[in-house]
């Protein structure tokens, strides 16, 4: 019987746990099952921001998930942000960025399958030098309300999925229904990545690599919104997994 990809996941870190209020680590359980349901292993990695243990980490894994949470530290991809704005950041962990941050350089590094989900999407963008609106509602007063936390199993609007993308194999369709939980999002795009699907207000809702940047990774796929809390129901949020186990489960991993 052949072995299960083995997919690492970044967690969040909180600082009071269940167990006597000890520094502990947090993770949704719908990401593992979404894993499960495509086919792989789930392996959640503790928050350790060192080198050589997260280099060894992804090693052993055959591809990584990064998760949602909480916001990144702004000083990581601006100067200055307005006190205002300052005020609707919610940090958690400083660990966690750092860890995060080490975490892709090492998908980069090793070339593993990549899936970045939420707050992974953004992280994604600031390590590879783009920046994030800090909160859509007051840098962005246009766009719709992303921070429908009230219907987050639900369907809340539409993205177009750009044509030939990752993305549009995945949904099946140039259209997409999506849920949306967030506060920030993807604002400068890194000069490697290339956005796949737009929501009708201009906010990113997926990174591919860009055409010419496609051989830096065997797979990756950066999303904003949640398909692990709408698999079970929608069948093209179940193939965002899919494709990514299905890349980290080739023995010869081509470009995708």
């Amino acid at each position: 019987m052949a072995q299960l990809p083995v997919i690492l996941i970044s967690g969040c870190t909180e600082k009071r746990g269940v167990e006597l209020d000890d520094l502990s680590l947090s993770l949704a359980l719908k990401y593992p099952l979404a894993l499960q349901a495509a086919g792989a292993m789930p392996w959640l990695l503790p928050c350790i921001p060192r080198r050589d243990f997260v280099a060894e980490a992804v090693h052993r894994a055959d591809g990584v998930l990064l998760t949602g949470g909480d916001d990144l530290d702004p000083k990581l991809y601006t100067k200055r942000l307005p006190v205002r704005i300052a005020k609707t950041v919610r940090r958690e962990s400083s660990q966690r960025d750092s860890f995060e941050l080490m975490l892709i350089r090492e998908v980069f590094r090793q070339r593993k399958p990549l899936l970045a989900i939420c707050r992974g999407q953004q992280i994604l963008n600031v390590a590879l030098g783009g920046t994030l609106f800090a909160d859509i509602s007051l840098q962005m007063p246009q766009a719709r309300n992303h921070c429908r936390t009230d219907r987050k199993g639900q369907v809340v609007h539409q993205v177009e999925c750009a044509a030939g993308s990752l993305m549009e194999r995945v949904a099946g369709k140039t259209r997409l229904g999506v849920n949306s939980t967030h506060h920030q999002a993807v604002a400068r795009i890194a000069k490697p990545l290339r956005p796949t699907a737009v929501s009708g207000d201009g906010i990113v809702e997926s990174l591919e690599l860009a055409l010419d940047a496609r051989g830096l990774l065997p797979y990756l796929l950066a999303v904003q919104f949640h398909p692990e809390r709408l698999f079970t129901r929608h069948a093209e949020h179940l193939e965002v997994f899919r494709t990514f186990v299905q890349a980290c489960a080739r023995p010869q991993r081509g470009v995708v």
